[in-house]
């Protein structure tokens, strides 16, 4: 079953409560500096677990202390509401770490 795409009201609606998520196209991102190398890759290991919860995935990359997440529901083509679920709890993960 296909999550449906969100409208651009949606969207718009969606990021004003996560103000640490920017668009870009049929993404969002946010960026997350963690005060060590270790506590980077422990809240990625959060959020894999969370991500396995969900059944979606975020893309995730890893420079040393700042850990990006990109969220797209790709079998969707675009934004949809997990996206944005999945973004808040990367927030209250982030706000843990």
């Amino acid at each position: 079953m296909t999550t449906p795409l969100l409208s651009e009201s949606d969207i718009a609606d969606g990021l004003r409560d996560l103000p640490e998520w920017t668009r870009t196209g049929d993404t969002i991102t946010r960026s997350v500096r963690a005060a060590t190398f270790p506590a980077g890759i422990e809240l990625v290991r959060k959020v894999a677990d969370a991500a396995e919860r969900a059944q979606h995935h975020p893309d995730i990359d890893i420079r040393w202390r700042t850990v990006t997440f990109a969220l797209s529901t790709h079998s969707a083509g675009g934004l949809t509401r997990k996206d944005l679920e999945l973004a808040a709890v990367i927030d209250d993960l982030a706000g843990q770490a």
